[in-house]
């Protein structure tokens, strides 16, 4: 990332979807299934008002692996933003990576490219980051670009917390019931670095 960017770019909130913004599904490869959890519009809505970018980042390797079409992954994120904005709440800007590990893609998580192609077109400095997702790829993801790393225990998060934290290099910087919980902690202690 050009250390302009890093110098000037905003902080963001950084997102998986499945699990964290709507129900996991394992794949979630019909848009009948898109449940998005009902906290999910008021807690994007008050990182809206702070002043906060919401970005998704998710893995989506469906497509490569032909169980749905490339073009589902679009329409169950236009789904996904239609529910938001009726309860006026909005996402910024949305990545996914439609591949599998033996593509050998910077992008699929944990791997940091989406996160830096969305530094580079929306000026957002990772380092002041926050990721928010219920698998440790999302916390390891955040690590890897110097942000903070949250899970939430929604999806999958609170097997993969119970079961597998023992072996996990780095812990999460924090370990929350769900995104509106992530929310609340994310204003508390990461908003003020915001406004610096």
């Amino acid at each position: 990332m050009p250390e302009s960017v890093a110098a000037t770019g905003r902080p963001a909130v950084f997102l998986d979807r499945d699990g964290t913004i709507c129900e996991e599904m394992g794949y979630l490869n019909h848009i009948s299934r898109v449940h998005v959890f009902p906290f999910v519009a008021e807690a994007i809505a008050r990182l809206n008002r702070a002043g906060l970018p919401v970005v998704v980042v998710t893995n989506q390797s469906g497509v490569a692996r032909g169980i749905f079409p490339e073009a589902l992954v679009t329409q169950v994120q236009a789904r996904i933003e239609s529910e938001l904005a009726a309860c006026g709440a909005r996402i910024d800007a949305f990545y996914y990576c439609p591949h599998i590990k033996d593509d050998a893609c910077d992008c699929r998580k944990p791997l940091p490219g989406m996160l830096e192609r969305a530094a580079r077109e929306h000026a957002l400095d990772l380092s002041r980051s926050v990721v928010v997702g219920d698998r440790y790829v999302d916390v390891a993801l955040a690590h890897a670009v110097g942000a903070l790393g949250v899970l939430v225990q929604s999806g999958f998060g609170r097997g993969d917390f119970e079961y597998r934290s023992a072996q996990w290099p780095r812990q999460p910087d924090a370990v929350l019931e769900d995104l509106a919980e992530a929310t609340d902690w994310i204003l508390r202690v990461f908003a003020p670095k915001a406004a610096r």
